[in-house]
């Protein structure tokens, strides 16, 4: 374990899920860890699928065995060509155990997520929390400082921006934002159903977007609806009874009658990418780093890959972990990752509102070859799981074939 200088801090700002895991993952290698941001938010109803990278690197926090009794297993994946189009593709099924997974990770709701990260930061003698919020910034050289609301000012050699897509911390350090809005919301909640979901979750792909149901405990379900912002606002205006009648529809009637839950909400969706993920001693993660549609579980798994690689970062250069050296380091570090995820989920997602044949060929061509192809299927879900694994499994299956 590296251990900083005692007079060497680490300034985390935001209290959401990606805040609370670099204040755990930054103190557990021995940073003294000042977190800004209001209590933690118990009631968002949306929830999270997260991947077996994170959840290994968060049981390396010591709070997985509380996440997994909170959690539903995500055993199968599967894509449902729903668009009613000339050019449809056919339904491809991604299952865990054809790369040695026992699942591909696990959804479980934010409610319960941030109550377990929330009771761990507490819990954690190196975090010290200051519930507010930050007022102004000072950036210098050799420091970075946030002024509170309550007229506190904290300085640290590094700050943590994980404070959301509009990142006041981001806009402090200087760093333009490649941005632009989508003609799509995200209407989402939960619901119970009849059948047993099997540990499948299904993403149905539609003119407007993604219909993702992921699975939760018991006979329970999320979904994230993505339509036109006209639509999510009427759909979210039915009854109950309506409501689930629509999703049952939607959903062919696989899970059998649906009972929607309290709580719907909606999201606006949009894209943006800033210019560099790390400036003037301000590194970003989280929504701060990046934003795009919900399609194939990608944003917290990302989020986490942020901390993971700016805790190892820091932890190279203890000393100063703001240095410039260092914060090149972790631009160089996230850049590919980030930018190849945020342009696949963008692609993929405008193939989808697309009413061009040719993008509907290729789209249909894609999915009907991750369907045919079992070592392709087999690159795609590594990658999907862990970054530049793919093709190096294709090797170590051949091995495997090779030493039979």
């Amino acid at each position: 374990m590296t251990v900083a200088p005692a007079e060497t801090s680490i300034l985390v700002v935001g209290t959401g899920p990606a805040g609370l895991i670099a204040a755990l993952a930054f103190a557990q290698r021995g940073f003294a860890v000042a977190l800004v941001g209001p209590k933690v938010n118990l009631e968002d109803r949306r929830t999270t699928a997260l991947m077996v990278p994170s959840l290994q690197f968060l049981d390396t926090l010591g709070v997985l065995d509380d996440i997994k009794r909170e959690a539903a297993p995500l055993e199968k994946m599967r894509i449902v060509d729903a668009t009613s189009r000339l050019v449809r593709a056919p339904v491809v099924t991604f299952n865990a155990n054809e790369i040695g997974e026992q699942y591909f990770g696990l959804n479980i709701g934010n409610r319960e997520l941030n109550a377990v990260l929330d009771a761990a930061v507490r819990s954690q003698s190196g975090i010290i929390w200051h519930e507010g919020l930050v007022r102004d910034w000072i950036v210098e050289s050799s420091k970075v400082s946030a002024v509170l609301e309550s007229g506190q000012t904290i300085s640290a050699a590094l700050a943590v921006a994980a404070d959301g897509r509009n990142s006041p911390a981001r806009a402090a350090a200087g760093i333009e934002v490649v941005s632009g809005p989508l003609p799509q919301s995200a209407l989402v909640l939960n619901f119970a159903h009849t059948r047993p979901h099997g540990s499948v979750s299904t993403e149905f792909h539609t003119q407007t977007g993604p219909f993702t149901q992921v699975p939760l405990k018991g006979n329970r379900s999320s979904l994230v609806w993505v339509v036109r912002p006209a639509e999510a606002e009427t759909l979210a205006a039915l009854s109950d009874a309506e409501l689930s009648a629509r999703i049952e529809a939607q959903m062919q009637s696989m899970l059998g009658r649906v009972s929607v839950e309290s709580g719907r909400q909606i999201y606006a969706l949009s894209n943006a990418t800033p210019r560099s993920f790390a400036q003037n001693r301000i590194a970003l993660v989280g929504e701060a780093a990046h934003i795009f549609p919900p399609i194939g579980a990608q944003g917290l798994n990302l989020g986490v890959r942020d901390v993971r690689d700016l805790v190892e970062t820091a932890a190279k250069n203890a000393t100063d972990p703001g240095a410039p050296k260092s914060l090149a380091a972790y631009n160089r570090a996230r850049r590919p990752d980030i930018l190849a995820r945020t342009a696949a989920v963008s692609l993929l997602n405008r193939s989808l509102l697309s009413g061009m044949l040719p993008a509907q060929l290729a789209r249909s061509i894609g999915l009907g070859m991750l369907g045919r192809i079992a070592p392709l299927r087999a690159v795609f879900m590594r990658e999907g799981l862990r970054p530049g694994s793919g093709l190096s499994g294709i090797f170590a299956d051949l091995r495997e074939q090779i030493r039979r």
